[in-house]
């Protein structure tokens, strides 16, 4: 399936700002699910931006700019052919850093007996099976509601308040499988939905290491495995470190943020 993709964010400010400086994961990588055709990023500074990779393995832009502006906008765009691998992305021999940094608790991704009492119909002889019914049980147990939890709430905040968005069920999912010592991590990019489905600003899920498959996704919101409507862009230990943009700024009081995200089949394939 060939997908296109347009990915804005627009910061307004009440008092100008003076300076900032962004990290932007923007942009996505090829992979066994995905190959990019053509991907751009237009944003203040892009030109003069510094280029690296960060500690798991996501490409960032380091820009920076001010002169007293009221509103910056970042954009992102491009074209990415996809492949359904039923979710199984496999192992990675050439990965920047080993697969047990992905069992490391972060302050979103901490268990509680009422994680860990999830995690335990993990059957560790069918850990495909076992994980299939973890996601199951997370969804049952926490409606997908938007607007209901903070940008970065932590796992067990979001199952107790039984509600939440797609980064609260991957952060149940991942604290439920570190629990068992799986290593897990956080993974936010596009999903091409159905015309009926609300859509949030960007998509999230969980991969988890099962033995014998390698990576494999687990989309909790939607009770699936991804495939070929997803788009993975940043990984990460949770939320924050796999964040498409972060960065500080100086001045620019009262930030008001808004972020459009529109995903579609390349009009040559809606035609067929």
């Amino acid at each position: 399936m060939r997908l296109t993709v347009r990915h804005t964010t627009r910061y307004r400010y009440d008092t100008p700002l003076a300076n900032a400086m962004q990290q932007l994961r923007l942009t996505p990588e090829d992979g066994p699910a995905q190959k990019i055709l053509e991907w751009t990023i237009d944003a203040p500074g892009i030109a003069r931006a510094t280029t690296y990779k960060d500690a798991f393995g996501n490409q960032v832009h380091m820009v920076s700019g001010g002169g007293m502006v009221e509103q910056v906008e970042i954009t992102a765009s491009g074209i990415v052919e996809t492949t359904d691998i039923n979710g199984i992305l496999g192992y990675e021999p050439d990965a920047v850093i080993p697969p047990r940094i992905y069992t490391r608790v972060t302050p979103l991704t901490q268990s509680n007996p009422a994680i860990r009492k999830l995690a335990a119909q993990v059957d560790g002889h069918d850990r495909i099976s076992g994980f299939h019914a973890l996601m199951h049980a997370i969804r049952e147990k926490v409606d997908y509601k938007v607007g209901v939890t903070e940008t970065h709430a932590s796992a067990t905040s979001a199952l107790a308040a039984g509600e939440g968005v797609c980064q609260d069920h991957a952060h149940i999912f991942i604290a439920a499988a570190r629990s068992l010592g799986v290593p897990a991590r956080y993974v936010s990019g596009y999903l091409l939905l159905e015309e009926e489905q609300a859509s949030e600003a960007h998509h999230a899920w969980a991969e988890v290491l099962i033995d014998g498959l390698g990576w494999t996704g687990f989309d909790v919101s939607n009770a699936m495995c991804p495939t070929e409507r997803y788009i993975r862009l940043t990984t990460g230990l949770d939320s924050r470190s796999a964040a498409p943009i972060r960065g500080i700024r100086f001045g620019g009081l009262d930030e008001n943020l808004k972020v459009e995200v529109d995903v579609a089949q390349a009009a040559f394939q809606q035609q067929q």
